[in-house]
């Protein structure tokens, strides 16, 4: 009986077709380059959908996702650099290597374990031997709140790290201070590296909180956003517009939308 879906290899050949030049001009003309901002898009709508917890959705981005791994492995495979075989055997290479506990005679007493023998295999990796330094590997590219988790985490592993959350709060309280300091001294340079060193600090103070400082502020844009255009609805419905109302009544407004959504 002929399956209802389409199969892996079947996607492979749409893709390629597309790539053909009797295919799709525009996606002829796109490049590595060219799309790359597309899969760091397609990224963030899985974490929304997961977010919303909404299996539709996930499955849907997932696709969004893959289209991205499938489009590059055959732009890769036109240029004879690597294609989607090459693509799947290092993954499957990579997760068995790393995965000795299930796929080799190596025993492991739990997660934590787990997690010291995958980072030792992953260093112990060709083209890794030339890392000197423990901030090695952790790409320019990453959001900045994602970076300065990173690097906060792999200074950890060498012992630079506070122990517990308890003196991140006084450091906090002291970068707020300078920050104050540098508005009063009027530098721009140093305001901006003043607010960058309390930024860096409250990414500290949610890593000891064991809290994702990018999915807590992805959370607090949401709702933000949500409480804002519920205002603009009740402004709205009153025959009013939000730049109508002076500060003091917009945050009347936002106290009640906060009420309406705690009630609700």
């Amino acid at each position: 009986m002929e399956s209802k879906y389409y199969t892996f290899e079947q996607l492979r050949n749409i893709m390629a077709k597309l790539r053909a030049p009797d295919g799709c001009p525009w996606d002829r003309e796109q490049t590595h380059q060219s799309i790359k901002e597309c899969l760091i898009e397609e990224a963030y709508e899985f974490l929304e959908a997961i977010e919303a917890d909404d299996p539709h959705h996930m499955r849907e981005e997932l696709g969004d996702l893959l289209l991205q791994v499938v489009f590059h492995a055959q732009m890769g495979a036109e240029a004879g650099t690597f294609d989607l075989d090459q693509v799947i055997h290092e993954l499957a290479d990579k997760l068995v290597r790393r995965h000795p506990h299930v796929f080799g005679t190596t025993e492991v007493a739990g997660s934590d374990e787990v997690v010291v023998n995958w980072e030792a295999i992953k260093n112990s990796e060709a083209g890794k031997e030339d890392r000197k330094s423990r901030m090695d590997g952790i790409p320019t590219t990453f959001p900045a709140l994602v970076r300065a988790k990173k690097l906060q985490v792999r200074a950890a592993k060498d012992g630079f790290d506070w122990p517990s959350a308890e003196p991140v709060w006084e450091k906090l309280a002291e970068e707020t201070r300078e920050v104050h300091e540098a508005i009063a001294q009027g530098d721009p340079d140093h305001l901006e590296d003043e607010l960058g060193d309390l930024l860096f600090v409250a990414v500290n103070l949610a890593r000891k909180l064991k809290v994702d400082p990018e999915i807590a502020l992805q959370r607090a844009n949401r709702k933000f956003e949500a409480r804002y255009r519920a205002m603009e609805d009740l402004v709205e419905a009153r025959g009013q517009k939000m730049s109508d109302l002076d500060l003091v009544s917009q945050d009347k407004l936002w106290d009640e939308v906060k009420r309406i959504a705690r009630a609700g």
